[in-house]
Formats: C-alpha cells, structure tokens, sequence
C-alpha cells in the first residue's frame, strides 16, 4: 500500500461505499456525514446504502477492519523493501506524512479516536487493537535500529513504539489544525533526524 491516505479504485459500490466514507471521514471525522451525503457521493439511494451496511456503526467497523488490513500489508511493505530499522522508521512516518494529503486530512485511526465518545465498544476496541499492533510493529522496528546502529540513542523499544506513534499522530493533527504542511516536518524533525544511514 503506498499511501494510506489515497482511495482505492472502486469495485464495486460497497467498496465505491467504504471508500467514500473513509475519505470524508478522515476530512470531516465520523460524526462528519450522513447516509444522505454518502448517497451523493456515490450516486445511491439512501435506502440502498443500508442494505450494505445497516446502520452507520456497521460502516464505520468495516472501515475500521479495512483500514487495519490496509496498514498491516503496508508495514509487511515497508518491512520488505528496507535493509535496516531506520529505513523501516523513515517509511513509518512518510506513512504518516502522506496520510495528512497536504494537510486536508488525518489518518482514519486518528479521525476515529478524536471522536471515541461516539463509537461502539466494538470499534473503540478495535482502534486498541491496531494500536498494540501499530506499538509491537514499531518495537521491532526500533529493535532492529539498535541492532544495526541505524536509530541513534536507542532506549527501550516496548516504550519508543507508542512515543513514536503518538509523535506521528500529534504531528498530523498539528498540520491538519493549521492547514501547513511545515508543522508536520517541525513535529517530526528531531525522530527523523536520529535515523542514520548503514
């Protein structure tokens, strides 16, 4: 996957569905559209999108488990095409980067956490559960970088992996907020300046 903030081509209408749905949620949050303007979107039937999925709890779950796929195949991507763990960190946050698409959006887990308050139980413990697997992925990433001299002044990598995450988190956040790229790069510049090269 090269870009998590990129819509797939759709194939079909549940995924034309899912696809219009993550986009305007990772602009707009979840609690940022209704059927009506999926049905816009799309060109469907209010009426029809229910027969794809129920109700919006049920969208936003299929959303949620795609998205996890989604980014588990791009760290299996990342984990292929990188000789060292700092090469496998710098893919992580240009990961992150792009998913801000010019600062006109977050990443889905992000856009779904502002507004947990609003979710089911389910989807609230499935956005746990991508982030121990988001945390274990980084631990290896940042284990290899202290193996390989490529991530200066390793620490310990069970506790690296969730500041990471949540320096890339609040670094999205930050550019979407100000609607500048700039403050991404500024939030991420001193974990990207500890990669070194083999």
């Amino acid at each position: 996957m090269p870009n998590i903030g990129v819509m797939t081509k759709p194939i079909d209408t549940k995924t034309a569905l899912l696809d219009a749905a993550e986009q305007v949620a990772r602009a707009r949050g979840h609690d940022g559209f209704s059927y009506a303007d999926l049905s816009e979107v799309v060109g469907i039937r209010k009426a029809s999108i229910h027969h794809h999925f129920a109700s919006k709890a049920d969208l936003i779950a299929a959303l949620m488990k795609r998205y996890r796929e989604r980014v588990e195949a791009h760290y299996a991507s990342i984990d292929a095409q990188s000789g060292s763990g700092g090469e496998r960190l710098e893919g992580f946050l240009n990961m992150h980067r792009d998913a801000v698409n010019g600062s006109k959006t977050v990443c889905l887990c992000v856009a779904l956490a502002l507004g947990r308050d609003g979710l089911t139980p389910d989807v609230q413990r499935d956005i746990a559960a991508f982030r121990a697997m988001t945390f274990d992925w980084l631990a290896s990433v940042f284990e290899a970088g202290a193996a390989d001299g490529t991530i200066a002044a390793p620490n310990d990598p069970g506790q690296e992996g969730p500041a990471a995450l949540a320096l890339a988190e609040g670094a999205q956040v930050s550019a979407r907020a100000e609607g500048d790229m700039s403050r991404f790069e500024a939030a991420v510049a001193s974990l990207r300046a500890r990669i070194k090269p083999l």
